[in-house]
């Protein structure tokens, strides 16, 4: 089990959201994305996955396009996610903090996405002293599709 220990006011609130809340701040790999829907189809109208990780401020995806886009496809209308502050100087773009968080999700909310795993987010953890992959931060859900 691996779990890491981060600042009190980075998560926000995990919920459902409705889908078409969402901005996407990525283009996917679509075979990496099918693969992921095909996998998620496989137990009998449950899906066991990990949230999305979405700023709270504007509903930008930080991370979990690919999950995004396949849920989307399966025709889940509301999907699990968890808000962060984005805006936190324990989160980074990547291990350089080459993009800038406002350009990110400026481009989301105008539809102009960046190429498919632009940004690599990480996160401090208090307890390592290290940055790792955002998607630790993720909550597993179980769904039932229609």
């Amino acid at each position: 089990m691996f779990s890491i220990k981060i600042d009190n006011n980075i998560i926000k609130n995990i919920n459902l959201l409705d889908i078409e809340l969402l901005h996407p701040h990525e283009k996917v790999i679509v075979d990496k994305k099918e693969i992921l829907k095909q996998n998620l189809k496989y137990k009998d109208n449950h899906i066991i996955i990990s949230s999305i990780i979405v700023c709270e401020q504007s509903n930008t995806i930080i991370d979990g396009h690919h999950r995004y886009f396949a849920l989307k496809e399966l025709g889940l209308k509301k999907i699990p996610v968890t808000f962060i502050n984005y805006f936190s100087e324990k989160i980074k773009t990547d291990s350089k903090n080459s993009y800038s968080k406002y350009d990110i999700i400026e481009n989301a909310k105008n539809g102009n996405p960046y190429e498919p795993k632009s940004t690599k987010h990480l996160i401090y953890c208090e307890e390592e002293l290290d940055w790792f992959p955002i998607t630790l931060i993720s909550t597993l859900f179980n769904l039932k599709l229609n």
